[in-house]
């Protein structure tokens, strides 16, 4: 059997023949105080604290790494809310028979019509609003 047509190796085997493992990286650790550790958490908004640490001492010129954060809803009640609303609404319901409606060209644009499109209008503009104060985001100008 040529050498090219040999199976790969499992990865059990495949380690050996690599050779040893990369070293991992060295572990420092330091005690902070409770406020210390609070005012990192809240500068990291999500970072973890390592990766944090790790930026702001090797690499503070740059902008942040981007990260999937775990920083927590700023207004949970808020939050509830909206998914409360969106629940409730039927919009998804509702937009789809629209979409549908629309595109077989059988939409009659009546007063009526029109009264819920803006009904539809502002029930998802609130939801936004609701949920950019839940997340804590700042809603920027159109």
């Amino acid at each position: 059997m040529p050498i090219e047509d040999t199976p790969p190796l499992k990865p059990e085997f495949q380690k050996s023949v690599d050779g040893p493992p990369p070293p991992r990286a060295s572990p420092y650790s330091f005690r902070l105080s409770p406020e210390d550790r609070a005012r990192l958490e809240g500068d990291a908004a999500g970072m973890s604290l390592a990766a944090y640490i790790r930026w702001r001492l090797f690499d503070p010129e740059s902008p942040p790494p981007r990260q999937r954060g775990k920083a927590p809803v700023k207004d949970q009640q808020a939050l509830s809310g909206v998914l409360a609303r969106l629940g409730k609404s039927g919009l998804s319901n509702n937009l789809n028979q629209l979409a549908r409606a629309v595109n077989s060209g059988s939409l009659p644009v009546s007063p009526d019509v029109e009264a819920e499109l803006r009904h539809a209008v502002a029930e998802i503009v609130a939801m936004r609003v609701l949920l950019i104060e839940a997340l804590g985001l700042k809603e920027e100008p159109r």
